[in-house]
């Protein structure tokens, strides 16, 4: 996924095709839940998303980089005062070596400990500077590895120890909320470079 794209994950949880025995029951009757979430802490998703979401009585949750939150802190501590969920996305944005960009930051050059240490600082940055302790995470890329080779583990435990969900990317099925695994819940991503670049009107 190159950084510099904007998107949205829709994740989609339904009975519909759920196979568990026991069924879920829903909030006031409803079939299916929809999250929305917005990746990277870019300008647009407080320029423009903040008034857009607050004329439609909309929450979503933010995986915010803390770096990229500094153009905007104030807008920042106003998405949290709106309701909005401020979610970790690290600190750097590693993604794997083989996009040219995340070269110096590649995950093949992580391990468990490094990974564990910046998710960590992330979430204390993020503390001090909007005062909220994120409880959701989104990979990066989507990729879930740290390491290469022999030495390649899957820091999906870590996410699970460190947090209540991570949202994954690509990942186009839904969760079952009967057997699910909050660790690596599944997404749909669907690309929206112009929606926060619109004006709020419809």
């Amino acid at each position: 996924m190159p950084i510099h794209h904007l998107f949205f994950s829709l994740i989609l949880i339904s009975l519909s095709i759920s196979l568990s025995a026991q069924p879920f029951q829903w909030p006031e009757g409803k079939k299916a839940a929809i999250s929305l979430s917005f990746d990277d802490a870019r300008l647009t998703n407080i320029d423009n998303g903040l008034p857009l979401f607050k004329k439609y009585g909309t929450r979503v949750t933010y995986y915010v980089n803390p770096p990229n939150m500094q153009p905007r802190l104030e807008g920042w501590k106003q998405a949290v005062k709106d309701g909005h969920e401020i979610g970790n996305h690290t600190i750097h944005h590693p993604c794997t070596g083989n996009f040219e960009w995340s070269r110096e930051k590649a995950l093949e050059n992580y391990t468990l400990a490094s990974m564990r240490r910046e998710l960590i600082e992330a979430n204390q940055q993020i503390y001090e500077m909007l005062g909220v302790v994120p409880r959701s995470f989104a990979y990066t890329c989507g990729q879930t590895f740290v390491g290469r080779g022999a030495n390649t583990r899957s820091y999906v435990p870590l996410v699970d120890e460190l947090f209540v969900s991570g949202r994954g990317w690509m990942d186009e099925a839904p969760n079952d909320p009967m057997f699910a695994d909050a660790g690596p819940t599944l997404s749909i991503e669907i690309w929206t470079e112009r929606i926060l670049k619109q004006k709020s009107n419809p």
